[in-house]
């Protein structure tokens, strides 16, 4: 019964991963009608919007059964108000900038390089005395070289893009977002979590798309299908499939199994778009996956040893 459990775990996460590696196709191909801002901005609150009513039927039910106090169910609306607002400000941000990197650069290369938040996390994680193995430097510099590779040809620094800075720095604010999310979660329920930071993020977006942009409603119109499917599929369904595939697997596991987004927005890329990395960048997509899976058995490698010892 265990092993099959695991396997539904796996199989969850596979399809997570490969939703969020599809949307990376989804964006670039929303770009060509509309702006950042307006992309986002829809998206994100379709994203809410199907958490909303699964939220609403999940909480019809559980109050029939529960007897929570008043108090104490106003106490962690507050707190999920609270850091809901604050993880949204931050995907806010990161989603934004992935977004304006679309305007210069491949949604393959975008994905591996926003893949590198794996990467940053331990670098942030100092600043809240989080212990960092050795091992997890190793990967840190391995991707470093990834990075290069994928970035920088043998025309040096002046081939590096704006929407490959851009998509790095999303890689350090979505690295943020996960801190933060690891801090906050554990005490608040993930689906509210979620959908409150969708629509703090959406809404900010919208504000920013009515400012620095001019939306076309027949714009909007034309890339219906890329928000939808980016709304929809990414932000609602893909989040509630890694709440449910987590579950059931080892956290180590599943992070490994989510990071193959990357892997499948290159090949989603590829095979859809036609956009062909050289060696070089190849090379660097390689380079980086092995610096993520290892990255992600940090922990488990020096207890494989310890064990063959004993």
């Amino acid at each position: 019964m265990q092993q099959k459990t695991q396997l539904k775990g796996v199989f969850i996460l596979l399809i997570t991963a490969l939703i969020w590696g599809s949307s990376f196709v989804a964006q670039s191909v929303g770009m060509e009608s509309v702006e950042a801002f307006t992309f986002n901005g829809i998206r994100t609150l379709l994203g809410a919007a199907v958490l909303i009513p699964f939220i609403l039927v999940r909480d019809f039910i559980s109050n029939k059964k529960s007897s929570v106090a008043k108090e104490a169910k106003k106490k962690e609306n507050k707190s999920l108000i609270i850091y809901g607002s604050i993880i949204g400000v931050i995907l806010c941000i990161a989603s934004n900038l992935q977004q304006q990197a679309f305007n210069y650069s491949t949604s393959g290369k975008i994905a591996f390089i926003t893949a590198f938040y794996m990467l940053f996390v331990p670098f942030l994680g100092l600043f809240i005395r989080k212990k960092v193995p050795v091992l997890t430097w190793i990967c840190v510099a391995l991707g470093a070289v990834g990075l290069y590779f994928l970035c920088i040809t043998n025309e040096g620094l002046s081939s590096i893009n704006k929407g490959d800075i851009l998509a790095l720095l999303c890689a350090v604010f979505y690295a943020v977002h996960i801190l933060a999310v690891e801090k906050f979660a554990p005490s608040i329920d993930g689906v509210k979590l979620s959908c409150v930071q969708f629509i703090v993020s959406g809404t900010i977006s919208v504000i920013l798309m009515f400012i620095f942009e001019n939306p076309d409603i027949n714009a909007i119109k034309t890339a219906a299908v890329p928000i939808l499917y980016s709304g929809v599929m990414s932000c609602g369904i893909a989040y509630t499939f890694q709440i449910i595939g987590q579950k059931y697997t080892e956290s180590t596991v599943a992070s490994l199994l989510m990071c193959m987004e990357s892997v499948f927005g290159v090949i989603c890329g590829a095979v859809i778009l036609k956009e062909m990395l050289t060696g070089r960048e190849l090379a660097g997509c390689v380079i980086m996956f092995v610096a993520i899976i290892l990255s992600q058995l940090t922990d488990k490698i020096p207890n494989m040893f310890n064990k063959r010892k004993t």
